[in-house]
């Protein structure tokens, strides 16, 4: 059985058990989380698709942790004017763990 769910301005397909990194939430560790936008649900082979959220499912995650991934390197440069701008990102992020499906 596994569901897609949207959250953060992504989809993402998740399973029972699944751990995966989304967007920052502003849920403290160890906290439940529930996804009431689910676009589509796979259960035993039959597929429910919504138009455009399934009726009456969701997904709860428990918050595993949150952190900030690896740093990028953002650097603008123009040839032959001497402008050059170096700049780092590190965007947050959210580890959840996906307990249930309820569809």
């Amino acid at each position: 059985m596994y569901a897609i769910i949207k959250t953060g301005g992504k989809q993402y397909k998740v399973a029972e058990g699944d751990t995966l990194k989304i967007e920052k939430l502003s849920v403290e560790a160890g906290e439940t989380v529930t996804f009431d936008e689910v676009l589509m649900v796979n259960k035993d082979g039959s597929v429910t698709v919504g138009s455009p959220l399934v009726a009456n499912a969701s997904v709860s995650a428990k918050v595993v942790e949150e952190g900030k991934g690896k740093k990028i390197i953002v650097f603008k440069y123009k040839a032959k004017k001497g402008y050059k701008k170096k700049q780092g990102h590190r965007q947050p992020f959210t580890k959840v763990q996906i307990e249930k499906i309820n569809a």
